[in-house]
């Protein structure tokens, strides 16, 4: 058996060793960067015409890789492998399918500080950001494997006389894996893994932003040994295959990570009963958040102020889990955005691999452009910008870290989800005042809390409605089996990755009852 899991340690990047690490895995990698990329459907590498290019957004001239796109025709083919691939896999004992997921943290932990060095190529994270990113995946394979162990192991069921009974956890079939970019190692690799692990295969569309990432992944995968067809590597866009293998009737369950939009779409097109499907499809989804922290008046302001920073600018804001409202107690508020603000504009803002870096680039042009029409926005409804509201540089997708106080409750930027550097400041008239704006959002992700009223304490965490709810700390970093995350209403399903609960998505039970004399 397995030791006790225990969370990944970050890096301590101080230590020359590790330092050194870093910097030598940073030109190793640049030195592989541009390569061109197949697809892999059961084990078949496939080079095609379409391609889709990944660029640095640091440096957007630097392509990070090529990679081949599939087409509608090329999707159904994935499901179909995987299908097949699932009839041998399913039957593999549960020990086998996690001692896979142990080697493959293992060969990560080995390998750290180059997973960690692309992620900063290719999505723009800081160093500490990166490895952070890095310790989390390999913490997935290594819950994730406890976790299937203790499925397998018999089921506590109340005996009855003249029976032996049983309970037994089995896989569903094809799943259809569509992580993020923003996490684009850790959420990948813990959504594909659960799956895998349960006795499921697998077709990984990784997000366009980050096919590198995926990709490596993959290789790991593959050099550990799992069987071909088990997870296939299939890129393209969601409209031309990704709508293609949700709709797929051999598809059992599609896990899913992303904006709401693409996650309500996915939930509708697969809710569709298809020709020929004889199951209900099962959605896995964790489609972002508008999250607050709520400063009290009775609070060390200075931590507080900090904590909101670090969790509203961390990878530029780029995280569903972000602070990017806070909401503060009329007594309080001018004194709490001072300090806020200070904190802001003491942020650094440069090149990832730059270990002096705080805030590299967000992850395309696109996004850069969108959360300066936000900013604009937000200025436009009465807000008052105190820091950033531009552009950090001419080359990369930079932007400043941006704080606009006196923000509406309504307004557009304390409702709608930014996935950048601006964090919103909302006058509360008092505690409940502020608990009621913490509520006033479709979504229900992350949120936290900063008083040291025990009785305060106690009502936030009843009536703040999100699914990860913190006091007195920062509302970022969630840690696997610690925080298992995941949110209410239009921030998903609900899933609680990372915690005893998620393997249950991708299983399910069989009893089984036998008469004895």
């Amino acid at each position: 058996m397995p030791t006790k899991f225990k969370n990944e340690p970050f890096t301590d990047f101080s230590k020359p060793a590790n330092r050194k690490g870093m910097e030598k895995a940073l030109l190793k990698v640049r030195a592989e960067l541009g390569k061109d990329h197949p697809l892999v459907i059961g084990g078949e590498e496939i080079m095609t015409a379409d391609k889709l290019v990944s660029i640095n957004p640091s440096s957007p001239s630097t392509v990070v890789g090529t990679f081949s796109k599939a087409d509608p025709a090329l999707a159904n083919r994935a499901i179909e492998t995987a299908a097949a691939a699932f009839e041998t896999w399913k039957n593999v004992p549960a020990k086998k399918r996690a001692d896979i997921l142990f080697k493959a943290a293992a060969l990560m932990r080995k390998r750290k500080f180059e997973f960690s060095a692309l992620l900063t190529y290719e999505v723009g994270k800081s160093w500490a950001e990166a490895d952070a990113d890095t310790a989390e995946a390999i913490d997935f394979m290594e819950f994730y494997g406890r976790e299937m162990l203790r499925y397998a192991a018999p089921q506590p069921l109340t005996k009855t006389a003249g029976e032996q009974n049983e309970l037994r956890y089995i896989p569903l079939g094809v799943g259809v894996v569509v992580p993020p970019w923003n996490f684009a190692l850790a959420i990948l690799v813990g959504m594909t893994t659960a799956a895998v692990v349960t006795g499921n295969t697998v077709v990984l569309k990784p997000s366009s932003d980050s096919p590198a990432i995926g990709w490596k992944f993959f290789q790991l995968l593959r050099e550990v040994g799992l069987p071909a067809g088990v997870v296939n590597f299939v890129v393209g866009s969601g409209a031309t295959v990704g709508d293609v293998m949700v709709a797929h009737p051999k598809t059992r369950f599609i896990s899913f990570t992303g904006s709401k939009e693409v996650g309500i779409h996915i939930n509708e097109l697969a809710a569709k009963v298809q020709p020929g499907q004889i199951w209900l499809k099962r959605v896995v989804a964790e489609m972002g958040g508008k999250d607050s922290i709520l400063i009290d008046s009775e609070t060390d302001l200075d931590a507080a102020a900090q904590a909101t920073v670090a969790s509203a600018f961390g990878f530029q804001g780029q995280k569903c889990s972000a602070a990017s409202r806070a909401i503060v107690v009329a007594s309080v508020y001018d004194r709490f955005v001072e300090k806020v603000v200070a904190r802001t504009k003491a942020l650094t803002v440069g090149m990832p691999e730059d270990p002096a870096t705080y805030m590299g680039p967000v992850v395309n042009r696109g996004s850069m452009e969108k959360i300066l029409q936000y900013i604009e926005t937000g200025v436009k409804e009465g807000g008052r910008l105190v820091a950033g509201g531009k552009r950090a540089g001419t080359d990369g997708f930079f932007l400043e870290p941006t704080v606009i106080a006196d923000v509406a409750p309504t307004a557009t930027i304390a409702q709608e989800e930014i996935f950048g550097p601006v964090l919103a400041v909302i006058k509360a008239k008092d505690f409940d005042d502020a608990l009621r704006i913490a509520n006033n959002t479709e979504f229900g992700l992350t949120g936290g809390v900063w008083t040291k009223n025990k009785k305060r304490q106690e009502r936030a965490k009843n009536e703040f409605h999100v699914g990860n709810f913190y006091v007195n700390r920062k509302i970022t970093g969630a840690l696997v089996g610690v925080h298992p995350f995941g949110g209410f209403n239009m921030s998903g399903t609900d899933s609680k990755a990372g915690g005893r609960d998620y393997l249950l998505l991708f299983l399910q039970a069989k009893s089984i009852s036998q008469k004895v004399k």
